[in-house]
């Protein structure tokens, strides 16, 4: 259950975090259509955005029944790659939750010290998935046996 968990959240966090100003851009011109007035890079944009990124992931899981890569926990490296995704999850996550409080920071020093960190957070956090979804491939191969 907790590797399902973690991929969905994986699915979830890779738009958000590999195309964030055009998932907020598709949630700001969906509440425009609607008749709110929003601007760029406003935060009920990015929720809105965020709600239709995760509404697409629960359907691709609902209809598919999984998300890839499915491993098997019994694999080699099923166990390293999960923990390398979840790893990835909370970077990607802390990334996320900063473009909200964002706009609340007013010392400039310390906004772009922590706007610095968390775009680093998303170069890393996508090589964290590069690499745990590796693993949890390589988990689902047929395995070796020791001679």
């Amino acid at each position: 259950m907790q590797g399902r968990i973690n991929l969905f959240l994986a699915w979830f966090f890779i738009p958000q975090t590999l195309a964030m100003g055009w998932v907020a851009a598709v949630g700001r011109t969906l509440l425009d259509a609607l008749g709110a007035t929003t601007f760029e890079g406003d935060i009920p944009g990015r929720i809105v955005g965020a709600l239709l990124s995760l509404m697409v992931v629960y359907l691709v899981l609902h209809f598919r029944g999984s998300l890839p890569p499915e491993g098997k926990p019994e694999g080699n490296g099923y166990r390293f790659g999960q923990r390398i995704v979840l790893l990835g999850n909370v970077l990607a996550a802390l990334l996320f939750v900063f473009q909200f409080f964002e706009p609340s920071i007013s010392d400039h020093n310390t906004h772009l010290i922590l706007q610095k960190f968390t775009t680093a957070f998303g170069y890393w956090a996508m090589g964290c998935w590069a690499v745990g979804f590796s693993f949890l491939y390589q988990s689902s191969l047929p395995q070796q046996e020791a001679k």
